[in-house]
């Protein structure tokens, strides 16, 4: 076989290089950096969690994997030998750029603290150990700290969210009659999907108004985890269970438009948004009940950047017609799209025509570059998953959207396509073109993504919501007729003892 001469290979092996990246410094266990709210005692969450920002020993923050297994690990024990507690605590999430993410699930409290040590080998990282001071509760202690400020505080919850204060902005005031006159009415037919609740004395209470409502599991959940954590105001307030926004009047209309509480907005809706049930029921289930959840997540995100498939792609149900119109773009354009249904419903008719894709794991979507997010029959509820992964997001022009977009800005955190998909192709061939911006927009999505989608910032946007309604309500609530107590689950007797600094609940 005949041998390149010398001079020749030299530009190959340094374009190898490029490629794989100059070696970089060791891991400095000092320098490297942690931080986060699970080294907090009093953040109480179903899976508390941090970050470990790697740092070598030039001081320079590693930007990829170190090479070789990963040798960061978590110890975390009782400050107390007579405390045997149960703490599970999976290995770091190495996300890929040089951080990791550190989880840990509590079954039991702790009374006198716990010892958090971060560990490289052998060696101790950052401040490491941490000394979290007792008590340290589990998720199912019904221990609610009184001062809702300094609950916010200590989650350091935003000052402001700007989805909330718009969705206020439209309810001034509410007339908590007009809403118990109107909204049965209205939205709590048969086939409605309203929950009717009352928070007092820091209790739940609900009633369901129409047969579709069995997806109150979610909402019970988040109220009781809530109303374990902090003392919640006095309310009563109408929660829509079904996919849709609800209220279409104007503000300008009279009778004017109710404050309804949905998951999911629209342009022509008035609807007080919370986060949605998925992302809900990721942040209660997280390293338990759910595989995918926003930070299990952040660790399987693929191979890194230069090694994905140059292809975007989509899997899902036939919820709304442009995912068909997107299986039909892949057939004739496969070396830019790779779109399949894995699910007929609304369309069955299609199948055979279009055919049926096989189920793939949703950590296996980020072997491709791009990822298009179509809605389906409301917001793609997938949405803040993919903008978790490292790949480049594609996002349909949609009226519909969840509580935090208005965060994200197109062609800095995404690329925007036009509604009917007409410019699909061109903006895949515009990322494969520009293959540097393309990653830049795709990291930009993923950090704000990663800052907004905190579990506890979910629990700071709920709390704020209950606030907001709380303040505007013109009326005291009551317990109403045929409602029921949301009772908390059984866990919530595993050897709690309350006991805060300053004022506290036992019993309420």
């Amino acid at each position: 076989m005949r041998r390149l001469p010398r001079a020749a290979l030299l530009p190959l092996q340094l374009a190898l290089l490029v490629a794989a990246g100059a070696p970089e410094a060791p891991v400095s266990a000092p320098r490297s950096l942690v931080w986060g709210p699970g080294l907090r005692a009093g953040v109480v969450l179903p899976v508390r969690y941090f970050y470990l920002q790697a740092v070598n020993s030039e001081g320079q923050n590693l930007t990829r994997s170190p090479p070789g297994q990963t040798l960061f690990k978590v110890v975390i024990k009782s400050l107390s030998p007579k405390e045997l507690v149960r703490i599970h605590v999976p290995k770091p999430l190495d996300r890929n750029d040089g951080t990791f993410l550190m989880r840990y699930r509590m079954y039991e409290t702790v009374n006198e603290g716990l010892k958090v040590e971060v560990l490289y080998g052998d060696e101790h990282v950052a401040q490491s150990p941490y000394i979290l001071k007792g008590p340290v509760y589990h998720e199912y202690c019904e221990c609610p700290e009184e001062d809702p400020q300094a609950w916010q505080r200590t989650l350091s919850c935003p000052t402001r969210e700007p989805q909330i204060a718009k969705d206020f902005a439209s309810f001034p005031s509410i007339n908590l009659q007009q809403m118990l006159n109107e909204v049965p009415k209205r939205f709590g037919d048969e086939r409605g999907a309203i929950v009717h609740y009352t928070i007092l004395n820091n209790r739940v209470y609900r009633r369901s108004l129409g047969k579709y409502t069995d997806f109150k599991m979610f909402s019970d959940e988040i109220l009781l985890s809530l109303a374990r954590k902090v003392l919640l105001p006095d309310i009563e307030f109408y929660i829509n269970l079904g996919d849709w926004p609800l209220e279409h009047r104007k503000v300008n209309e009279t009778p004017g438009p109710l404050p309804i509480i949905s998951w999911c907005g629209s342009l022509d809706s008035r609807d007080v948004i919370l986060p949605t049930y998925d992302i809900t029921h990721s942040t209660l289930e997280a390293m338990r009940g759910v595989t995918n959840d926003l930070l299990s997540i952040q660790g399987n995100t693929g191979p890194s950047w230069i090694n994905k498939t140059e292809k975007a792609f989509f899997r899902g149900r036939d919820s709304r017609e442009e995912r068909l119109q997107l299986v039909q773009l892949s057939k004739e354009n496969p070396e830019l799209l790779d779109a399949g249904i894995t699910g007929y419903f609304f369309f069955q008719e299609k199948e055979k025509e279009l055919g049926k894709a096989k189920l793939i794991g949703f950590f296996d979507f980020f072997k491709y570059k791009y990822q298009v997010n179509v809605d389906g029959t409301v917001a793609a509820y997938r949405y803040p998953y993919l903008m978790l992964g490292d790949s480049l997001v594609l996002k349909q022009d949609s009226t519909y959207y969840e509580h935090f977009y208005m965060a994200l800005k197109p062609w800095k955190h995404y690329v925007p396509i036009k509604r009917n998909l007409s410019d699909l192709l061109e903006k895949v061939k515009w990322a494969k073109e520009n293959d540097e911006e393309a990653k830049k927009i795709a990291k930009e999505g993923q950090l704000a993504a990663r800052e907004l989608l905190q579990p506890h910032r979910v629990y700071c946007y709920y709390y704020r919501v209950l606030q907001k309604y709380a303040e505007r309500q013109s009326s005291r609530p009551k317990i109403r007729d045929k409602m029921e107590l949301v009772p908390q689950p059984d866990d919530n007797t595993s050897l709690c003892q309350c006991h805060r600094e300053g004022p506290f609940r036992e019993e309420l």
